[in-house]
């Protein structure tokens, strides 16, 4: 059995961005709970936001211009880790 994906957020400190990677973090886990083996929170410094599959970024704040909305992140991680997966409602 091929080891599941780890799932990284690292998140800006000083723009106090902890919440907003929490829920991130906690929608991750809720939508994708048994195609994960985790999902870790990283801190940093100087507007950092990026979500990380096994060391792929998948997005990035300033390359990808800002922050995602949750429907395209979850088709994002589900493409990575579960592509024949179906998202419900977050997939119309």
């Amino acid at each position: 059995m091929d080891a599941k994906p780890r799932i990284a957020i690292t998140y800006c400190t000083q723009c106090h961005w902890l919440l907003r990677a929490a829920w991130m973090a906690q929608e991750f886990l809720s939508t994708f709970r048994d195609d994960v083996s985790e999902v870790a929170l990283r801190p940093a410094t100087g507007g950092a936001f990026k979500i990380e599959i096994d060391g792929e970024t998948i997005w990035e704040r300033k390359r990808d211009g800002g922050f995602p909305d949750v429907k395209a992140l979850k088709q994002l991680v589900r493409d990575k880790v579960a592509p024949d997966r179906d998202l419900g409602h977050v997939d119309r």
